[in-house]
């Protein structure tokens, strides 16, 4: 629970793969961010094909409170992770393997200042390295690029986490309630809560 964003894409050139480490390791080292670096260079002629090896090209950078931002690649130049990688790379299975290639970040942690700038990040990351990206922003700010709309969105998350929390808080499950009829009657208690706040 809490506001992602979630993306997908390759590099354009292979050949611009350190320069983009070096710039984000700048950023992840100004900002303070912990970061992990993969493989710097790709294999000779191994972009752009169906296959792939065990290896992962990249970045990783990890802001406070906010879950990993990989700017990884496979060596066919598709953006993927370590951790997908680990658990789609060698499946058979065609629904499991498009996860191979869709990235997510949990940002709502980490407030709206970072998630703003991360997202500003990757319109710049976009224009100087990316192909076929494509980004969907939970907060919609890569879509207006619109910061009330962040803001109200931003809101509007936290406003149901904190009515989630102040549930369980407030609404324990009774001795013998399975967990269906526990979230049933959880989500009465928000209700009724929230009809009463108006």
């Amino acid at each position: 629970m809490g506001l992602s964003f979630h993306y997908s894409g390759s590099i354009a050139n292979p050949a611009s793969l350190p320069e983009l480490i070096e710039e984000l390791e700048d950023i992840a080292k100004v900002n303070g961010w912990k970061y992990v670096i993969f493989e710097r260079q790709f294999p000779i002629n191994s972009f752009k094909k169906p296959e792939y090896n065990e290896e992962i090209y990249g970045i990783c950078m990890t802001p406070p409170n906010c879950e990993p931002i990989d700017v990884c690649f496979l060596s066919n130049g598709r953006m993927s992770s370590a951790m997908h990688l680990r658990f789609y790379g060698k499946t058979e299975k065609q629904n499991e393997r498009d996860y191979l290639y869709m990235l997510s970040v949990k940002s709502q942690s980490a407030g709206i200042e970072t998630h703003r700038f991360i997202i500003q990040l990757f319109r710049y990351l976009n224009k100087k390295y990316f192909a076929d990206f494509k980004l969907t922003d939970e907060g919609q700010y890569w879509e207006t690029n619109d910061e009330d709309v962040l803001e109200t969105n931003f809101k509007k998350y936290t406003d149901l986490i904190n009515g989630f929390v102040f549930a369980i808080e407030n609404y324990p499950i009774k001795p013998g309630e399975d967990i269906e009829s526990y979230f049933l009657r959880l989500m009465k208690q928000l209700n009724d809560h929230k009809g009463s706040a108006k």
